[in-house]
């Protein structure tokens, strides 16, 4: 199921092997699954962009209020 989050500060993942890629602020939407947390948004030019992170860095940037998910 598919849940909507506001992304308020430095929220960032993998991009393959590479550097850290930040998550711009804003809305995303979430899809939660056992082991890891898909994210998609698109940026302020209308480009989309879509991430997995792990469940616990997920479960960290909500403890840290950096993803704020909306109520259902």
């Amino acid at each position: 199921m598919t849940q909507h989050a506001t992304i308020r500060g430095e929220v960032c993942f993998r991009a393959g092997d590479g550097v850290l890629m930040p998550i711009p602020d804003g809305m995303v939407d979430i899809d939660v699954a056992d082991d890891s947390v898909t994210l998609g948004w698109t940026d302020g030019e209308g480009n989309a962009g879509s991430a997995a992170i792990t469940r616990d860095e997920y479960d960290r940037y909500v403890r840290e209020g950096k993803i704020r998910v909306q109520p259902a």
